[in-house]
């Protein structure tokens, strides 16, 4: 089959020669045969040698620095595909699914990102968040478009229109883990993109971890205030700081996430810029269901 040029796939590693050779080894065996970028965050474990001597066809893009989620705009700058799929060290698409992704982005203009539908573990079982993307309270607003509208993604198991993710900046370096997908999201939403989650694209994501670690839940706490002192109005912004204090346990971690987040606070208030009125009115309808979800979890 001839490789199908649409499309790239861009991984963002640090420190993971233990686990990529299989996602990678998964990746270039695709019949769609995509550009493959590794962006490598200032691995010390020798992670972009490996690559480079096992996976010759593989390009890798060496990092200074630790920039996290942010390491892949440099990969996206890096390939000349329209479209551009995201993966981990630990997730790879299934055979298929990145020529779907590709036909789907071509037949809707005004979709900018999809996120695939993804089996978790060896076993394959439906990854828990898609049911609340599924069930949103938040309407249709283009009727006719494919699967379920969002509001975010899962960074790993996406793809985006490669023109429109660097229009809107890419991710924020600032965020770097934790939860940089919500700032992505709402500049695209604000841009008028559609995205969308698509059952019928797959991937897989076989994590060889438990628990986010301290400092990546540490992280997403203070993102979350970020993002609600940055781009949501007063009283939903107060919601959830009152929401994340009180959920988040009496640890050093939530102590060190709040902390980070005081500490951005002036810059975040600085560089304030509200969102539309329309993507505010989504976000509001699903505040109370994101609350609820066991997805996000803060402190130790």
């Amino acid at each position: 089959m001839r490789p199908d040029r649409r499309i790239a796939v861009v991984i963002v590693v640090r420190d993971g020669a233990a686990r990529i050779e299989r996602a990678l080894g998964r990746l270039t065996a695709l019949p769609e045969r995509p550009h493959v970028v590794v962006v490598d965050n200032a691995s010390t474990d020798g992670t972009p040698d490996l690559v480079a001597r096992r996976f010759p066809s593989v390009e890798v893009v060496r990092l200074a620095r630790n920039l996290g989620a942010a390491g892949r705009n440099a990969g996206v700058r890096a390939v000349a595909a329209p479209y551009v799929a995201f993966a981990e060290d630990d997730s790879w698409f299934e055979p298929g699914a990145l020529r779907r992704a590709a036909d789907i982005l071509d037949a809707h203009p005004q979709v900018a990102l999809l996120n695939a539908h993804v089996l978790v573990g060896e076993d394959g079982r439906p990854e828990p968040i898609h049911d609340d993307m599924v069930g949103t309270p938040v309407p249709e607003r283009r009727p006719g478009l494919p699967g379920h509208r969002i509001l975010s993604f899962m960074e790993g198991t996406s793809i985006v229109r490669r023109a429109a993710f660097l229009q809107a900046g890419g991710f924020d370096e600032r965020m770097g883990v934790g939860g940089p997908e919500e700032h992505l999201a709402a500049d695209l939403l604000a841009a008028g993109h559609e995205l969308r989650y698509v059952p019928e694209v797959v991937a897989r994501h076989v994590p060889d971890h438990g628990s986010p670690s301290g400092r990546v839940r540490r992280l997403g706490l203070r993102n979350t205030l970020w993002f609600a002192w940055g781009r949501r109005p007063l009283r939903p912004a107060l919601r959830w700081t009152a929401h994340v204090l009180r959920t988040s346990p009496r640890s050093r971690t939530t102590l060190l996430g709040l902390l980070g987040a005081l500490r951005g606070a002036p810059r975040v208030l600085r560089e304030r810029r509200p969102l539309p009125r329309e993507v505010e009115r989504d976000l509001s309808l699903l505040d109370r269901a994101k609350m609820r979800s066991g997805a996000r979890r803060y402190g130790d």
